[in-house]
């Protein structure tokens, strides 16, 4: 609930997880078959990255900043949905809007898709309501994501991407997280599932992932990026994304890109990146 995502708006884990979203995005749009986003851990949509809560922490700097220079044609090709949602937010050029996943998964969606933005925090939320209030194809809640989960699954459209994108501010969060994602795939097996998760000097990551693990849902894909050492107290080291139903090729595309941006983002000599399966497709 104290979590203000606002604060890192734009920071590497971000890049990480909205790179990748995006590319899932253009993933489901292969099919004419509508499909629906629900994010259940929203947060207002978008970010003023001159606003005061970013310019306290300046987190977006060691991210999205860092990627004003391009890449090889190989890489700018699968960042190229990413970086027309920030052109289209920044107009006059420079950087000042980032978007959140719900901003950049209605950019990218169709007409006939739709998205469920759900945000907990009151103050947030209502920001999250009025940011999209006038367009039809996304409905705001303010629940519980675990609430939200059993509220919205399975999807009308049987197509969907879940995002469970939580801080990891309390202790027992990793657990229900694994509750939530365990029940989400009962109910709506054919999901594509994003869990992201953070890599700091604790177990988190490894909670998460042996949880994932024993699911046992087929193609089940970790992408993780470092960008520093992790030690205790440090915060931040790097970030992960479990996607479970990977989408086919996704992999492939992730195995050239993430290793480009753990070079880009990485402090110093640090720039790790791995793309693996958790359990390998059928």
């Amino acid at each position: 609930m104290n979590y203000r995502h606002a604060y890192h708006a734009g920071n590497h884990a971000d890049v990480l997880k909205h790179v990748v979203l995006a590319r899932l995005m253009e993933h489901m749009k292969k099919k004419d078959k509508p499909f629906r986003v629900i994010d259940a851990h929203a947060g207002i949509g978008l970010y003023d990255l001159s606003g005061i809560e970013a310019g306290k922490t300046g987190e977006w700097e060691g991210g999205i900043g860092k990627l004003a220079q391009p890449f090889s044609a190989e890489i700018e090709a699968l960042l190229a949905p990413y970086r027309a949602v920030i052109a289209a937010l920044n107009p006059q050029g420079g950087l000042c809007y980032y978007p959140g996943s719900p901003e950049l998964a209605l950019r990218l969606m169709r007409a006939n898709d739709r998205l469920v933005a759900n945000e907990l925090h009151p103050q947030d939320a209502i920001a999250l309501e009025q940011q999209y209030l006038y367009d039809p194809r996304c409905e705001v809640t303010a629940l519980d994501a675990e609430t939200c989960l059993k509220a919205k699954l399975p999807p009308p459209e049987r197509r969907g991407v879940i995002l469970v994108d939580p801080p990891y501010e309390v202790k027992t969060e990793a657990e229900k997280t694994l509750r939530m994602l365990a029940h989400g795939v009962r109910r709506f097996a054919q999901g594509v599932f994003v869990v992201w998760y953070p890599l700091k000097a604790d177990a988190t990551a490894e909670t998460v992932l042996a949880g994932v693990k024993e699911l046992g849902v087929p193609a089940t894909l970790k992408v993780q990026m470092r960008v520093r050492e992790a030690f205790s107290g440090g915060g931040l080291a790097g970030s992960g994304l479990i996607i479970l139903n990977t989408p086919w090729t996704l992999d492939t595309e992730l195995k050239a890109l993430v290793p480009a941006l753990a070079e880009r983002l990485g402090i110093g000599s640090w720039g790790q990146a791995e793309v693996s399966w958790l359990n390998s497709p059928t």
